[in-house]
């Protein structure tokens, strides 16, 4: 059976079998292929076993999915390559076994375009802020509604304080 084997320090031994289709690998649980490590992307990457070579999609991931230390945004993964998903290396293995027993697989996944003006799938898969995004100019947008609310309270309650003290006032008898 065909899997991918983790080969960086730490995570050494970790593997995941390549049973079906399509595998989307990413730091965040809701990928099949969990690899909790911080220069991993939360959505980093899919990949689909065909045949006996590797089909990878980057998803716009923040530090690079590497094949031999050439960045990719698609590519094949074949044996004997280095896989590298930020800081972390990986192996395919056990690609003779997968061979005789595979059909060939299907057409790779396409995905949708975005509208224009619109944000892709795969940009909002990737999380994370795009490189050069400084948070530093942006603030806190203050809450002036609420201001206005507790104004305007204050006010109705000065008119209505009013409004009673001078029904007091009149329904008294004069001295």
């Amino acid at each position: 059976m065909a899997k991918l084997v983790i080969l960086t320090p730490g995570l050494t031994g970790r593997a995941h079998d390549l049973s079906v289709d399509l595998t989307t690998i990413g730091r965040v649980e809701d990928n099949m292929f969990q690899i909790p490590e911080a220069s991993v992307s939360s959505h980093h990457c899919e990949v689909q076993l065909r045949g006996n070579e590797l089909f990878i999609q980057d998803h716009n991931s923040t530090n690079g999915t590497f094949i031999n230390g050439e960045k990719i945004s698609e590519g094949v993964l074949k044996p004997g390559q280095t896989l590298r998903l930020g800081n972390v290396e990986l192996r395919l293995e056990g690609i003779a076994a997968a061979v005789s027993t595979l059909a060939p697989a299907p057409a790779p996944v396409k995905r949708q375009a975005a509208a224009p003006g619109g944000v892709s799938l795969s940009d909002l898969e990737s999380g994370g802020r795009p490189p050069g995004f400084d948070s530093k100019e942006f603030s806190k947008k203050r809450n002036k509604a609420g201001i206005y609310f507790w104004l305007a309270f204050g006010v109705v309650i000065l008119l209505i304080a009013g409004l009673l003290y001078i029904a007091y006032h009149s329904i008294l008898p004069q001295k």
